[in-house]
């Protein structure tokens, strides 16, 4: 490769981190637009999209192999639901809402309602619990368009919920399960965090006897696990007490994004009982949960932490195929295919423009891998390879950058390019 590529390409490169915007790396990634006729409500492309699967595929597979059931509730639900669940008192000014006939009907801001009424469909025996329900539902919420900012604050966005109905004895186990769970996916994701215990708010519902034993239950387990933890006064959620986890990125900011909350007012309005050993009713307990929070908010997070170099399993676009020249055609369509074949992300890239040009668009999407072609490597049978960090790999044989590949992809390992 010539010295002036080289250079051309390191300058490509330098991009300070205090710098990195995910606004600006969605135009270089192709993720996501916004539109005049929609202020707050992004349009997601075939990238952005393919990112989000991925993390929620990974949600899934680790939600599957600890039994939650995954369900979808309606995106607009009658205001009588609001104004029993308590959020018409107390955040009806964050809602979309309309009149339809003599009824009001509102655009969910949240999910615990609609879970709710699934939960009430059945009698549940006390063999049945811990019941674990999990949701990826899509709410709305009115912002002030002053409060827009990209994907860190928009008008619609999905929560990863989860609603854990259990008994009194049941707690300390199932705290201790999530809290397991979020340590686990933010250390594949490379992120530390910080623990906080947030308590009861000035504007909020229910008895003060609830509170404290919501309070004390969640403050034993963090101190069975011995897990270092501030106290957050007045921060919970205006029904129950709660545990964060506040991730911090590689530019050392702070975000609020796991979430355990204790609620024992829910059940206690809308009669969420179940069947104890002796046949009688006996209240539940209703745990909400979250890793990511708003998924769209988390992928922002994740996009400024990385700077948009993704981990391989979460790349939209994973190689970048270039020829040197036509004659190498068939056979990069040939290594394409058996990329493919292992269920990789390829872009090929066979526009008659410099290879110069075309590596610095790779780089500057954010491309995992550039694979080059020429005449060198299809005499030998072989690849060349660039990846993020200048590091050049020539004349590799393909499967054995596909045993490489493979496994920083199926491990989840981290980027150190």
């Amino acid at each position: 490769m010539s010295d002036n590529i080289e250079h051309s390409l390191n300058e490509a490169e330098k991009e300070p981190m205090a710098k990195i915007d995910h606004w600006d790396l969605a135009k270089k990634m192709d993720l996501f637009s916004q539109h005049d006729e929609a202020p707050g409500f992004p349009f997601y492309k075939e990238n952005f999209i393919i990112l989000r699967n991925e993390l929620l595929n990974f949600w899934r597979e680790e939600h599957r192999k600890l039994g939650y059931q995954e369900i979808e509730t309606p995106i607009i639900l009658k205001n009588d639901l609001w104004i029993k669940s308590g959020h018409w008192d107390y955040y009806k000014d964050n809602m979309y809402w309309f009149e339809n006939g003599d009824e009001i009907e509102v655009v969910k801001p949240m999910n615990c309602p609609g879970g709710v009424l699934v939960y009430k469909e059945d009698i549940h025996s006390y063999r049945e619990l811990p019941l674990k329900i999990a949701e990826l539902g899509q709410v709305c919420r009115r912002e002030l368009s002053g409060n827009i900012q990209g994907l860190f604050r928009t008008r619609a966005f999905t929560i990863d919920d989860a609603h854990i109905y259990l008994r009194a004895d049941q707690i300390s186990k199932a705290v201790a399960e999530v809290i397991d769970l979020l340590e686990y996916i933010y250390q594949i994701l490379g992120f530390n965090y910080q623990i906080a215990l947030s308590t009861r708010p000035e504007k909020s519902i229910g008895s003060n006897e609830n509170w404290e034993k919501a309070t004390k239950s969640l403050k034993q387990v963090l101190d069975d696990k011995k897990l270092p933890y501030i106290i957050k006064e007045g921060e919970g959620a205006f029904y129950g007490p709660k545990i964060d986890f506040d991730i911090e990125d590689s530019l050392q900011r702070q975000w609020q994004c796991g979430t355990i909350q204790l609620d024992f007012n829910l059940p206690e309005r809308f009669d969420l009982n179940y069947q104890n050993a002796e046949g009688e009713l006996e209240q539940v307990i209703l745990i909400h949960r979250a890793i990511f929070g708003g998924i769209e908010r988390f992928i922002a997070i994740l996009l400024e932490h990385f700077a948009g170099k993704l981990p391989l399993w979460l790349a939209p676009v994973q190689f970048l195929l270039l020829n040197i020249g036509d004659q190498n055609i068939d056979y990069l369509k040939q290594v394409a295919a058996k990329l493919r074949l292992h269920s990789f992300r390829v872009k090929v890239d066979l526009r008659d423009e410099s290879l110069n040009k075309r590596i610095r668009e790779g780089i500057i999407q954010r491309i995992n891998y550039v694979i080059i072609i020429g005449d060198r490597e299809e005499q030998t049978q072989t690849i060349s390879i660039r990846r993020r960090d200048n590091k050049k790999v020539n004349n590799i044989t393909l499967d054995k950058f596909l045993e490489q590949v493979c496994q920083e992809r199926d491990q989840k390992i981290l980027p150190k390019y």
